[in-house]
């Protein structure tokens, strides 16, 4: 049996101080909004980078007919800033043909063949002249309101064959404007502004400053109070879309709640390693320094620096984290994180993820306790 080394030690930390705070874009931007992003490159946004570029200051999807952009799955650019909740978010989007829309209090759910794939709230648009402005909650309950709908979002009981349902009610109770209105003042290929207002319950679209629906969701079940805010390509014909001037308001106490991605930013430092049921000695805790950036690692220890990539999945139980190192090597993993401490149980020599936070003799698997580190 391999014993546990400096190496293996740098292996189980390949995730202390993920950066993905909001960039600052260099315009000036409102007063209380912040910058989303930089108009340079990808930074505090993931996607597939097959499909997600920057182009002449814009946030770029394009979809084709090749293997790698011919999607088959809706799939996103998500904003790695942390979940938002009430807020005020302002953008220009131009978009040929197909259609797309701006994920809001969403969820992740999976890391799709093309890229990310989720759900939630969505303010459509399209190249089309039917959809642009609507409410749709992608991969839920569809669409919410209609363009030019003010709505009442309801749970009703609905009894069938002896069998008591609990259904989703979409209530028109009345109109914002006509939605030929509305399109008529929507530019054809052409940048447009969007603003979405969410705050509490109430959620309200705008393009080029005209209201395009009004939704009070009731649905407590199902109504989001908060989560992810990502960009969508659609699946379909080839298409372009493009986002700039992206940038948000905090509308009541702190809108953007952390993610994990967020929570990882820093510097972390080992206060407990134990490999394959042997617990470590503290100078060789102490010889151990931890960095992330974005969703890049680097170890450093007293013979050398060990730098990888790693990837998070916050939807299961327990939640998975994957390294790859610098030499190509796949290490999976559990974590579990708070604001200060970040444990994780990690598999070696193609052992298996673990299933639970510990580390017998014999067992292949190393589990760390990190702290974060006080500048």
């Amino acid at each position: 049996m391999q014993k546990p080394t400096s190496r293996l030690l740098a292996l189980t930390f390949g995730l202390c101080c993920f950066h993905a705070a909001a960039t600052l874009s260099a315009a000036d931007v409102e007063p209380g909004f912040k910058s989303l992003f930089n108009g340079k490159d990808l930074s505090g946004w993931e996607g597939n980078p097959k499909l997600w570029s920057v182009k002449d200051g814009t946030i770029t999807g394009i979809t084709g007919s090749d293997a790698d952009t011919k999607i088959n799955h809706n799939t996103f650019l998500v904003w790695k800033g942390g979940d938002i909740a009430d807020f005020e978010l302002r953008l220009s989007y131009r978009i040929e043909k197909g259609n797309s829309g701006i994920q809001y209090r969403s969820k992740v759910s999976e890391n799709g063949k093309f890229g990310p794939i989720v759900g939630g709230y969505q303010a459509d648009f399209e190249a089309g002249k039917t959809y642009s402005g609507i409410l749709y909650e992608e991969r839920g309950r569809g669409i919410l309101a209609q363009r030019g709908q003010k709505t009442v979002i309801k749970e009703v009981e609905e009894t069938k064959d002896g069998k008591t349902q609990k259904k989703t009610k979409v209530e028109v109770t009345g109109s914002v404007d006509k939605s030929e209105n509305i399109q008529a003042k929507i530019k054809h290929e052409d940048w447009n502004d969007y603003v979405v207002i969410a705050k509490g319950n109430h959620l309200q679209h705008f393009i080029n400053g005209q209201l395009t629906v009004d939704v009070t969701d009731e649905q407590s079940a199902k109504a989001a109070k908060s989560g992810a805010l990502a960009l969508q390509i659609h699946v379909g014909p080839p298409m372009v879309v493009q986002f700039k001037n992206i940038r948000i308001k905090n509308l009541s106490g702190d809108s953007v709640k952390k993610n994990d991605s967020s929570l990882l930013q820093g510097k972390w430092v080992p206060v407990e390693i134990i490999a394959n049921g042997k617990k470590l000695e503290q100078d060789v805790l102490d010889a151990v320094k931890l960095t992330i950036h974005e969703n890049a690692y680097k170890t450093e220890r007293p013979n050398g620096v060990d730098e990888g990539s790693f990837k998070l999945d916050e939807s299961t139980t327990p939640k998975k984290m994957d390294l790859m190192t610098d030499s190509g090597t796949e290490v999976p993993a559990i974590y579990e994180l708070t604001e200060d401490t970040f444990k994780a149980c990690y598999a070696l020599n193609n052992s298996g993820r673990p299933s639970e936070f510990k580390s017998a003799e014999d067992s292949d698997t190393i589990f760390v306790t990190y702290k974060r580190k006080k500048d």
